[in-house]
């Protein structure tokens, strides 16, 4: 069975406070976008793991779609099985694609080995594998708070508009970022933000509390994001905590030879 995980961008990314367990609560919405992994998983006799396309440093033990497997075999009657991931999603980016991986996981397995778990009951798998996986048992934009696991539906749609993502290729660790954020608890009403107002406002509304922090430590994303702006994006913003920042255009834009070639550019019509 072959899927393709697909990865989300931030609209929006508000740390509101630091938790006694450690994480942050926040406050964003994610939105799917059509940038995908192809990851193939099929019955065998043998567990094993393979990997192709972009390099993925850690330890192939520690990676979601093992640890997915693990968690739903440890509950349910399923046999081995060899999963082959390609990787086009860049990692370090803000974008989400480690967890979407390790969501589809799940969903994979559960429709190839006849689980008929719904979405809601995988909750509680995609919630040990990462703060966001939640959201990946969907294809639908969600409100999301608490550490980023408690979802919510919202009525948000950005078809036909042109979204492009830039990445710099430089790989930001989450943990460090959440490490060194400075919480500013603030009551932010961002589905009145995303509901109420035109994409054309939200640059002077809709705002990324990791694009402060990032920004002193590497000026090169700063010059990204204002680029995009003069490139005639109605919004631009950073992912997650980065380092991949997109931009909302009306039309496609031209950007050939806008940024350095060593920078990974992804353009769609959503």
């Amino acid at each position: 069975m072959v899927v393709f995980p697909h990865a989300k961008i931030n609209l929006g990314l508000y740390i509101l406070e630091k938790r006694s367990d450690g994480y942050h609560n926040l406050s964003s919405c994610l939105y799917p976008i059509p940038w995908c992994d192809i990851l193939e998983i099929v019955k065998s006799n043998k567990t094993t793991f393979s990997t192709s396309g972009i390099s993925i440093p850690e330890d192939e033990s520690e990676n979601l779609c093992i640890y997915a497997y693990e968690l739903l075999r440890d509950d349910f009657d399923i046999s081995e099985v060899s999963i082959h991931l390609h990787k086009i999603i860049p990692i370090g980016a803000g974008l989400g694609g480690g967890s979407s991986d390790g969501a589809f996981t799940l969903r994979c397995l559960n429709q190839l080995f006849g689980l008929n778990q719904s979405p809601e009951s995988m909750q509680k798998y995609a919630g040990k594998l990462g703060s966001d996986c939640n959201f990946f048992l969907y294809q639908q934009p969600f409100l999301v708070s608490g550490k980023g696991d408690v979802i919510q539906e919202m009525s948000i749609s950005m078809k036909n508009k042109s979204l492009v993502v830039v990445y710099p290729g430089i790989h930001v660790d989450t943990s460090a970022a959440y490490a060194s954020v400075m919480p500013k608890f603030k009551a932010s009403n961002l589905n009145q933000i995303l509901t109420d107002s035109s994409i054309n406002q939200w640059k002077n509304h809709l705002l990324n509390d990791f694009e402060e922090l990032i920004f002193k430590k590497h000026a090169a994303l700063e010059t990204v994001k204002n680029t995009l702006y003069q490139k005639g994006a109605v919004y631009a913003s950073m992912s997650g905590s980065g380092s991949a920042f997109y931009g909302i255009f009306k039309h496609p834009p031209d950007l050939s030879g806008v940024f350095p070639q060593e920078y990974t550019v992804w353009q769609s019509v959503l």
